[in-house]
């Protein structure tokens, strides 16, 4: 049996499908054991925000070792998690918005982690868009284009450099924190730079989808997809009015924003076995406000 591909070139034509992972999911095996991040490597950016250190957290609980970048360095969180959950956590300083520091931390870790696998590429670093209205004497173009290099350029220096470790390695997994905002236009606060921004990385993960499976033979070995978080309560939305905040609340079904916690599920899902054929998806956690 043949079949021929619309989305790669001739010269990656398969002459006969893959076969599907059909020995993962024996009955020998437990739906729970998939979830299991035992034994993986994860790598974190913005791993000393609230939502980063949730996310540290909560693979840490489901046994994999961490590396934990961040702008600023802090190696207590990992000394932290690494005494509570007897794995192996090390904090690593690079800012994004450098591609050649990027691509220096990436090296760093491989080498720190010698004859490992990176399974696990978690992109979520990012700021916030705070000057309102772009007429706002504060929105600037440096003020625009901070949050544009941060959020935009800095996950595409992360995506393509841990991308050529995963075509090295033959699999790895992606996942980039894009946002509700990606969706929607906020209000009553005005922030088009910062949704501009989420937008592109959204639509990035969907792109490096097609784009990193078929870096491997068979594809598909490896995964990008993305989280796009609702209002969660962290220090990006710290200067914003509670009354104000409270708007927000009112335009959510669930009638308040999330904790950090409460997205750590989804980062975990897909980098787990469970999710060998989910790619290029987006999965909202928002309690509801973009079905209104």
């Amino acid at each position: 049996m043949t079949f021929q591909s619309f989305i790669t070139a001739p010269a990656e034509q398969a002459e006969v499908p893959q076969q599907p992972p059909t020995e993962q999911y024996g009955k020998s095996k437990s739906f729970l054991e998939l979830f299991s991040q035992k034994g993986k490597l994860v790598v974190v950016t913005g791993a000393a925000g609230a939502i980063g250190a949730a996310i540290c957290e909560g693979f840490a609980s489901a046994g994999a070792d961490l590396c934990l970048l961040d702008y600023k360095y802090d190696p207590k969180l990992a000394k932290q998690l690494a005494g509570e959950y007897g794995i192996v956590a090390r904090a690593y300083q690079v800012d994004i918005t450098d591609a050649d520091a990027v691509k220096n931390c990436v090296t760093a870790i491989r080498s720190d982690f010698e004859g490992r696998d990176i399974d696990t590429f978690i992109a979520n670093a990012g700021i916030a868009w705070t000057a309102g209205s772009i007429l706002n004497e504060s929105a600037t173009p440096e003020t625009w284009r901070r949050v544009m290099d941060v959020n935009v350029q800095g996950t595409y220096h992360c995506s393509k450099y841990i991308a050529e470790v995963f075509k090295t390695q033959g699999h790895g997994c992606l996942i980039l924190t894009a946002s509700m905002s990606s969706y929607i236009s906020n209000v009553p606060n005005y922030q088009t730079c910062y949704n501009a921004s989420k937008a592109a990385v959204r639509h990035m993960a969907k792109g490096f989808a097609v784009e990193f499976a078929h870096l491997t033979e068979p594809a598909g070995k490896i995964r990008c997809n993305s989280v796009s978080p609702g209002y969660t309560d962290t220090i990006l939305s710290s200067f914003v009015p509670v009354d104000q905040r409270a708007q927000w609340w009112g335009l959510t079904p669930m009638g308040r924003e999330a904790l950090p916690q409460e997205l750590v599920g989804a980062y975990l899902y897909l980098a787990s076995d469970a999710a060998s054929f989910t790619n290029g998806c987006d999965i909202v956690v928002d309690g509801g406000y973009t079905c209104v």
